[in-house]
């Protein structure tokens, strides 16, 4: 039956149902209406036929709240039949993105990241701002949502009887997890005008001067007791944090293969930072690692644990926690600290922030912001020994 969705009267009386209402507007163009169950506007779809897909294509156009019921047939009709010209002319194809979970799974597709995916999964896809329509997404959703994200604590490890060890989520880290909602919900929604409730990036403005430095150093001494106090089995991870300046993830995801024994050359590629990096180790670390993969096959982890199984955040966390109270270092230290004490000699020893930031697999500008005080402060030694 030929459906007319242009009286209100008729959409009024429409019974709420998950499959839209359609009309057909012209051969291979539909508009379709979605009533609301909680007494909204409801919704209005776009449908198009392609030729190159050979399938149809479905947009989500919004509920036009802001205009009078009588206004908005002709409104939706306009755009449906805009959108299925662009189809027609072989423009973009998009997927159906209704909700701000949709958004998400599509920014993935384009722009895979286990980083972003990570946070989706932890705080997008079964938080109620998922469920969100993109067309009703407002500021204070995502005000609300920035709120819980901000209480949910940070999980630092896990015992081994799966214990969740907590802190409070520092400001840096809430920056870090908002930057792919905000990356996924720019492709697809306009900025609303600044102060108003359709401004919804205003929500997600991140922390000013969050990335705060690390002030916490081990010098070689404190380091030397640490891994000492750490146990036979994390003693040649540790090991390997203190004498390079990778991240302890990167460190555990190293395999056999990526280690070359005949010139002590190393390969990363398993790391936050994109693209594989190679560096010749000298000869204290080529010795621990010539050790870790005699014996070993190429696809096995270069660091094991007991149970034969990779490090991870969990496992190293624990082990570093309990070398650290034994050796009764300040509180607060952890696998990256390590990771800042070996860059920080660095730049003390004078290597060019260019080659510390391409060993340590991060940006020139980020080791200049964290640790450029130690080039002034070496340059003005310097310089005071140039007095007469």
């Amino acid at each position: 039956m030929a459906r007319d969705l242009s009286r209100v009267k008729d959409r009024d009386a429409l019974k709420p149902q998950r499959e839209p209402y359609w009309q057909r507007l012209r051969a291979g163009c539909f508009l379709g209406f979605r009533p609301s169950k909680a007494g909204g506007a409801g919704s209005w779809i776009a449908r198009a036929y392609s030729e190159d897909t050979r399938s149809y294509v479905v947009k989500s156009l919004g509920d036009f709240g802001t205009l009078l019921p009588s206004e908005r047939f002709t409104i939706a009709k306009k755009e449906a039949e805009s959108f299925a010209e662009k189809i027609a002319a072989g423009g973009e194809i998009q997927q159906t993105l209704e909700t701000v979970a949709d958004a998400c799974r599509e920014y993935l597709r384009h722009k895979p990241s286990a980083i972003s995916e990570g946070v989706f999964r932890r705080h997008v896809y079964s938080d109620p701002i998922g469920k969100v329509k993109l067309a009703k997404l407002r500021r204070h959703h995502l005000r609300d949502w920035r709120k819980r994200l901000e209480d949910t604590p940070a999980v630092i490890s896990r015992s081994k009887e799966g214990t969740p060890k907590v802190r409070r989520r520092a400001a840096s880290t809430v920056n870090r997890d908002m930057a792919p909602l905000r990356a996924a919900l720019n492709k697809v929604l306009p900025h609303g005008a600044p102060g108003s409730e359709a401004a919804w990036q205003e929500a997600l403005a991140p922390f000013p001067n969050a990335d705060n430095r690390r002030e916490l150093y081990l010098t070689k001494a404190q380091r030397r007791s640490l891994l000492r106090k750490s146990d036979v089995e994390a003693s040649p991870f540790v090991h390997a944090l203190c004498l390079l300046p990778l991240r302890p993830g990167a460190m555990a995801a190293l395999c056999v293969s990526d280690y070359d024994r005949r010139t002590s050359e190393l390969s990363i590629g398993s790391d936050k930072a994109k693209g594989k990096r190679r560096i010749v180790l000298p000869s204290a670390a080529a010795k621990l690692f010539d050790k870790q993969v005699k014996g070993k096959k190429p696809s096995e982890p270069i660091f094991l644990t007991s149970t034969g199984k990779a490090w991870d955040r969990n496992t190293w966390g624990d082990a570093i926690e309990r070398a650290a109270t034994a050796a009764r270092l300040p509180k607060g230290t952890t696998a990256y600290t390590l990771r800042h004490a070996t860059i920080t000699d660095l730049v003390i020893a004078g290597l060019p922030l260019l080659t510390i930031a391409q060993i340590s697999g991060t940006s020139a500008q980020m080791i200049e912001r964290h640790y450029g005080h130690l080039v002034s402060e070496a340059a003005i030694k310097a310089l005071g020994e140039l007095e007469l």
